[in-house]
């Protein structure tokens, strides 16, 4: 994926995250949860992405 493409999304992402947030009146706490959900969701993304994901799902911990 091309990091123009990457950073296209990032924007859209936090821009939709912002809209949610700024005109969608809701508690603190639900509103705290979903940006919470939201970060991590982008975050396994970008691990996928950059192909890490793979790679830590490999590791074990204990015997």
């Amino acid at each position: 994926m091309p990091l123009i493409q990457l950073v296209e999304v990032l924007i859209v992402v936090g821009v939709l995250l912002w809209l949610v947030n700024r005109f969608i009146p809701m508690q603190g706490s639900i509103k705290s949860i979903l940006n919470s959900v939201v970060v991590i969701v982008v975050v396994v993304w970008l691990l996928n992405v950059f192909g890490l994901f793979h790679s830590i799902s490999r590791l074990h911990v204990g015997s």
